[in-house]
């Protein structure tokens, strides 16, 4: 009965907290879209908490008048999807790779993976090489260094690790290549690992912002983290000068309606990943 008690008390305790820690990531979010939907009578005077007041759109207005949002939209598309792209078949195949039994040097591989987690190259070594490799003003100099994410890796493989070892044997005595095992028989049963490493990829590159401010220098080529940012410069000096909407805007509006242009994208595809998020990270932690 005690027992009983302690359990029933630790789910309340459970939900309570967890219940709290949401509201502290919701919270904010609505305040931030309520400010980007109020006027500036109501953001002057401090009035604005979760819901808008004198509802209008001008700040949308504002910062989706600007060509060069749909230019750094764009970039940012082609950065999150080549680059997730590019990030997952390298991530898999080492994985796959270093989760073979008969690969010789799988342990100084890891090893030398592991090490990169707690040691960097450096900011000035890492920009000479971009350099030395043509990569600067390029959307490659925001994809390639961050091709490979070593705690990625290893949830993959510790994955991989824990699938049962009768599946590949049955399809090497079938005449499958070690490709044709990792296609037909890894791959499938790993969708969940995948989607939720895919997703922690696609959310990097969608949000890189110091590369692209180290190797872009092209207006053509940022991406709209950097765009966000010269919209919170220019509303903070004064430099909101777009038709007839400027009279209805102010700094604080307009910082959290680009906020918002940015973030809501990669936000819709939140829920249909979701499910793949708690089984996906749990499934990759079993066997290390």
């Amino acid at each position: 009965m005690k027992r009983n008690r302690r359990v029933s008390l630790f789910s309340y305790v459970n939900i309570i907290v967890l219940s709290l820690l949401s509201l502290s990531t919701v919270l904010p979010l609505l305040h931030i879209v309520a400010k980007s939907l109020s006027s500036e009578t109501y953001l002057l005077a401090k009035e604005i908490w979760l819901w808008p007041k004198g509802f209008n759109f001008a700040s949308y207005e504002y910062v989706l008048s600007y060509k060069q949002f749909y230019i750094s939209f764009w970039n940012s598309l082609i950065i999150t999807v080549v680059g997730t792209v590019i990030s997952m078949a390298v991530t898999i195949l080492a994985a796959f790779s270093l989760s073979r039994k008969n690969f010789p040097t799988k342990r100084a591989f890891m090893l030398f993976f592991i090490i990169t987690m707690f040691f960097s190259g450096g900011l000035i070594p890492t920009y000479l090489v971009v350099k030395q490799l043509e990569l600067l003003n390029t959307l490659w100099s925001v994809m390639l260094p961050m091709a490979l994410a070593p705690f990625n890796l290893i949830l993959i493989r510790n994955y991989f690790l824990s699938l049962p070892e009768a599946l590949e044997e049955s399809a090497v005595m079938d005449g499958a290549s070690n490709l044709r095992v990792l296609v037909s028989i890894y791959l499938p049963l790993s969708l969940p690992t995948i989607a939720t490493i895919g997703m922690f990829y696609a959310v990097g590159y969608w949000n890189s912002f110091f590369q692209a401010m180290m190797y872009i220098t092209d207006r053509d080529l940022m991406p709209l983290q950097v765009f966000l940012m010269q919209i919170v410069s220019n509303s903070k000096t004064g430099d909101m000068t777009t038709g007839g909407v400027l009279s209805e805007l102010t700094p604080e509006s307009t910082t959290a309606a680009a906020i918002i242009c940015v973030v809501f994208p990669i936000l819709c595809v939140y829920p249909f990943i979701q499910k793949y998020f708690v089984k996906g990270v749990m499934l990759g932690a079993v066997k290390g």
